[in-house]
């Protein structure tokens, strides 16, 4: 008898204390890793769908909406509970064993909408010129960050984002951006910061001293277009779409409407679409030559894409191998981040616990 109740013991101690171990162990630890993967993975997702989508509203005159992700808390719990028993009667040995577990995930979301005046500020003021040139200084390509960024440089015009428009761009504007890009391969020229009585003062300045006769060449041919003296080397940046007095370089920079304006002239608008005269008419003349993001359109799904959005009952996307509207796409992600601050003053949020 005594036999029988240490078996009975035996057995039901032997599978209740791996359970009550495995209970005890933490949970948190192990889904670190793939929490931080997956919901980085589906943000970065979001927000180019987003982007895409807001593109495509602009072109088609629609109201772009941006949503963004505010908090992401994400709680677990598990609950394990056991239950074991044994007696020994009559020389018959009876035991009974139980087991139940509960495991819990509920992530909390929360949304805030892109409004108020501080997004409306950043949204619609010209992005700083120091800014746009800074970022050609941190090694973007001079003649594409400046395309995608200027209305105007020294007096020469880019394309203009407005659909309406009939001024035709500078020639001389984008081969002052073709030069830069050269000069900046060579180290040609920079940004600096110089303290005056009014703040800091933001100069671009030209090496004009151990320069290859090439490059230096085309340093002096492109202050003649930029119109700018030849015996000056220091141009500190100002705002304003005319040309820039002595010792200025004038620059009109655009807001990112003004940006998303010229990144819709590059969809592919769909024939049924076309038909109903859902989009404004526009001159695509010499937009094809110089256009920095081109956009697919469907009736179909496509089948692999860098991002894909449906609008219309068709869809809109960006092939996965066209590299240099994925540069585009990435950099307008860059410069929304960049202007940041986007006020939610006065608004609700919208939090959703997901389960």
């Amino acid at each position: 008898m005594k036999l029988r109740s240490a078996i009975i013991r035996f057995l039901v101690w032997g599978v209740l204390l791996p359970l009550l171990g495995s209970a005890c162990g933490s949970i948190g630890p192990k889904k670190i890793t793939a929490d931080r993967l997956d919901y980085s993975t589906v943000l970065a997702e979001s927000w180019k769908k987003q982007m895409l989508l807001n593109i495509v509203k602009v072109r088609y005159l629609d109201l772009p909406i941006f949503l963004d992700v505010g908090q992401l808390v994400t709680g677990y719990s598990m609950e394990t509970s056991v239950n074991a028993g044994g007696s020994v009667a009559s020389g018959t040995g009876v035991g009974s064993l139980g087991a139940s577990g509960r495991y819990t995930d509920r992530p909390t979301i929360t949304y805030m909408p892109m409004t108020g005046d501080r997004f409306l500020e950043s949204f619609l003021t010209p992005i700083q010129p120091v800014h746009v040139f800074s970022l050609v200084q941190s090694g973007y390509a001079a003649d594409f960050i400046l395309e995608l960024c200027l209305e105007s440089f020294n007096g020469l015009h880019n394309h203009s984002t407005s659909l309406s428009s009939q001024h035709e761009p500078d020639p001389e504007f984008f081969r002052v951006l073709k030069l830069l890009r050269e000069l900046q391969d060579q180290r040609g020229f920079g940004i600096r910061t110089r303290e005056t009585e009014d703040g800091p003062a933001y100069v671009i300045f030209f090496r004009d001293t151990n320069m290859p006769e090439e490059m230096q060449a085309k340093s002096e041919e492109i202050r003649n277009l930029l119109k700018i003296p030849m015996d000056q080397s220091e141009f500190e940046l100002i705002y304003t779409p005319l040309h820039g007095q002595a010792g200025e370089l004038g620059v009109a920079t655009r807001s990112l409407w003004q940006i998303l304006g010229a990144m819709s002239m590059g969809i592919v608008i769909p024939d049924s679409h076309d038909e109903r005269k859902l989009t404004p008419p526009m001159d695509e003349i010499g937009l094809k030559e110089h256009a920095l993001l081109h956009v697919h359109s469907s009736s179909d799904k496509p089948k692999h894409s860098y991002v894909t959005v449906q609008y219309q009952d068709e869809w809109f996307w960006i092939a996965e191998d066209d590299w240099n509207s994925k540069r585009t796409f990435s950099s307008i992600l860059f410069l929304f981040t960049l202007a940041g601050n986007y006020g939610s003053e006065g608004l609700p949020t919208i939090t959703i616990p997901t389960f």
